[in-house]
């Protein structure tokens, strides 16, 4: 390879900024479809996926490069409200592109000088916003290894041994969970090795926060049976409801029976920002740590994941393995900045920049001011869906930005609500949601809660960008109710 051939190379980056501005990605447009939607075998035919034995030509990888963006789905579109994240911001794009450049691990001082410190102070930043005024904290890559953090920790503070001589002759340890906890709290208490059965799995109200004395009547039974309770997971925004379990009522029982509590905030915990919103985390400063995702509502580049511990230097203790040749004590730098110890990981993404550039550029209030946007229009969606007969809402006063409802033909509105009425209802729900991607023109997620005997329903998530609009809103509900009226014959 030739120097010429290494400069074409390069110039591959600016082609690719221009076939994402060209698409509409870095400035999204509602006429743009969210996705132009084919079966595998459809794409398979269309993108070459086989990898050559020879190279490709620079002309051939930029017309592959078109082709994944035409063909890819469009999380920036106005309309696209299918997971709990959306479009990126501008400022987190360019953090994520300068670390993708720049390409070094966060583990060490010498090779991240300029991140280890943002990490610190971004950890110490969130830590205060939280109420752990002496607390220490990690980037992991997503909520679910945060969450698994939580659990490694609290089995650390119950049986600090347990590092060195592992989980077997040991007394039965058992976690938590509400039954509209994320399902990586199970996964999680499977890799540990503590096993599925020894995760208790608590009742929710009406609106999906856990009963607190339901907990109690479990964390009794299981001391009852000689197993040890070690860890409660609450939940601060869950997944589907978008619920806030009540964290005071649950820290007190667990000063009670001296039990971890972690609160999942993954979802949640954006509305720290918020001094009109953040009574939601209440007693949230009462946990023992914290998983919390900017990447979610916040429009930060995925992975963007923290991990919050009360304690300062716990996490060191926890998960050090004191690697000699990375993590040397005689450096001729203050080595407490080698921070890689405390993570579960060797190599790790530089996730930091990113978050931290946005909040450079926004300040804590102007996140206030774009969350309490998405609150605000996620009011106005169910007055929306209060006046429209079309609509069912779910439950009503959503904590969150999560509102959930159904659709209801008109030829349905007037009979009689009976289990056959509430099948053809629920069964209505995907056939919308299909239509609309064939369409290019909405993306909106459903579920069914089996916890509460009640299939699929539409999950609305509103996210910090791109900002919703009363517009967005409307649109998403016009949409809605155009494909329901042409397909009454289902």
């Amino acid at each position: 390879m030739n120097v010429q051939e290494t400069t074409d190379e390069w110039s591959l980056l600016r082609d690719v900024y221009k076939m994402l501005e060209d698409a509409n990605i870095l400035n999204p447009k509602t006429s743009t479809p969210i996705v132009n939607f084919k079966f595998p075998d459809e794409l398979m035919n269309v993108l070459d996926f086989k990898i050559p034995d020879d190279g490709t030509n620079l002309k051939e990888i930029r017309k592959f490069c078109e082709l994944v963006i035409q063909y890819s789905l469009k999380t920036s579109h106005p309309q696209f409200h299918n997971q709990l994240f959306g479009a990126v911001d501008p400022y987190g794009l360019a953090g994520s592109w300068i670390t993708d450049a720049l390409n070094t691990s966060q583990y060490t001082f010498e090779v991240a000088p300029v991140f280890t410190l943002m990490e610190n102070e971004v950890i110490r930043t969130f830590c205060k916003l939280f109420g752990f005024e002496n607390g220490d904290g990690i980037f992991s890559p997503g909520g679910s290894l945060s969450n698994m953090y939580g659990m490694v920790s609290a089995r650390y503070k119950l049986i600090p041994n347990v590092k060195s001589t592992g989980c077997f002759g040991m007394r039965p340890i058992v976690a938590f969970t509400s039954d509209q906890s994320h399902y990586s709290i199970k996964k999680a208490i499977h890799w540990l090795g503590i096993g599925i059965d020894n995760l208790i799995v608590v009742k929710t109200d009406e609106k999906g926060r856990m009963e607190v004395d339901d907990l109690i009547e479990n964390i009794e039974n299981v001391l009852l049976s000689n197993r040890q309770p070690f860890f409660v997971n609450a939940t601060a925004g869950t997944t589907v409801l978008g619920a806030f379990d009540n964290l005071n009522a649950i820290a007190d029982v667990c000063e009670k029976y001296n039990i971890w509590l972690h609160v999942d905030a993954c979802l949640g915990g954006s509305s720290i920002f918020s001094k009109k919103h953040k009574h939601l985390l209440d007693g949230i400063h009462r946990a023992d740590s914290i998983a919390f995702n900017p990447h979610k509502s916040l429009g930060v580049p995925l992975q963007c994941s923290m991990y919050l511990t009360k304690e300062n230097g716990f996490l060191h203790k926890c998960n050090s393995a004191n690697a000699d040749y990375l993590f040397q004590q005689d450096k001729f730098y203050d080595v407490s900045y080698d921070t890689g110890d405390k993570s579960v990981q060797c190599g790790r993404k530089v996730d930091v920049f990113k978050f931290w550039l946005m909040l450079k550029a926004r300040g804590i209030s102007g996140f206030e001011r774009l969350f309490d946007n998405c609150m605000e229009k996620a009011n106005y969606l169910e007055q929306q869906l209060s006046k429209r007969s079309a609509f069912r809402l779910v439950m009503s006063n959503f904590q969150y930005t999560n509102v959930s409802f159904w659709y209801v033909p008109q030829a349905l509105r007037m009979k009689t609500e009976n289990e056959s009425w509430w099948s053809e209802v629920y069964n209505i729900v995907p056939k919308i949601k299909e239509a609309m991607i064939r369409n290019g023109t909405v993306m909106v997620n459903y579920a069914p809660l089996p916890s509460k005997n009640i299939g699929n329903f539409f999950r609305m998530t509103l996210t910090c960008f791109p900002a919703p609009t009363e517009a967005t809103i409307d649109n998403l509900l016009n949409e809605i109710e155009k494909i329901g009226q042409m397909n009454e014959n289902y």
